[in-house]
C-alpha cells in the first residue's frame, strides 16, 4: 500500500492547490473535510491542516480534535491549521495588525532546524 499525505480541509481557498503541488512532487495525497479524520492512520505518512476563513477564537471556526493523533504522524499546519495546532497544545494565538496574503519573502529564524533543511532565506513564498 502506497503511503499518502492526508490534507484536512478547513475551508481554505488554497486546499486544492496544496494537493496539486504535492502531486507535482509525485506524492499521493487525499483531501478530506476537517471533521472526517480517520481513526485508523494506517498508510498515512503525514497530515496537513489547511487554512480557513476563521481564527481559532471565532465562534464559527471549524474544529477537529487532534489529541488522539498527536505524536503518531507528522502534522503540518498552514495558516489556520497552524493556529489550531498551537491552540490545542495550550499555546496562545495572537492577532496580527494586518492580514497576511500574497507574495512575501521567507525569513528563517532557526535555519539549522532539520525541518528547514534546503530552504533558502529570502525565497519568494505565498502567504
Amino acid at each position: 500500500m502506497q503511503e499518502k499525505i492526508l490534507i484536512l480541509d478547513f475551508g481554505s481557498q488554497t486546499t486544492q492547490l496544496i494537493g496539486r503541488r504535492l502531486r507535482e512532487l509525485n506524492t499521493y495525497c487525499e483531501i478530506v473535510p476537517y471533521n472526517k479524520l480517520p481513526q485508523d492512520l494506517t498508510g498515512i505518512a503525514g497530515i496537513i491542516l489547511s487554512g480557513s476563513p476563521y481564527s481559532v477564537y471565532d465562534a464559527e471556526a471549524f474544529r477537529t480534535e487532534l489529541a488522539a493523533i498527536r505524536g503518531q504522524r507528522p502534522l503540518l499546519g498552514i495558516c489556520y491549521g497552524a493556529q489550531s495546532l498551537v491552540h490545542q497544545a495550550g499555546g496562545q494565538v495572537e492577532p496580527c495588525d494586518s492580514r497576511e496574503y500574497g507574495r512575501a519573502h521567507l525569513t528563517l529564524h532557526h535555519a539549522n532546524d532539520p525541518l528547514l533543511k534546503g530552504l533558502t532565506p529570502g525565497s519568494t513564498v505565498w502567504m
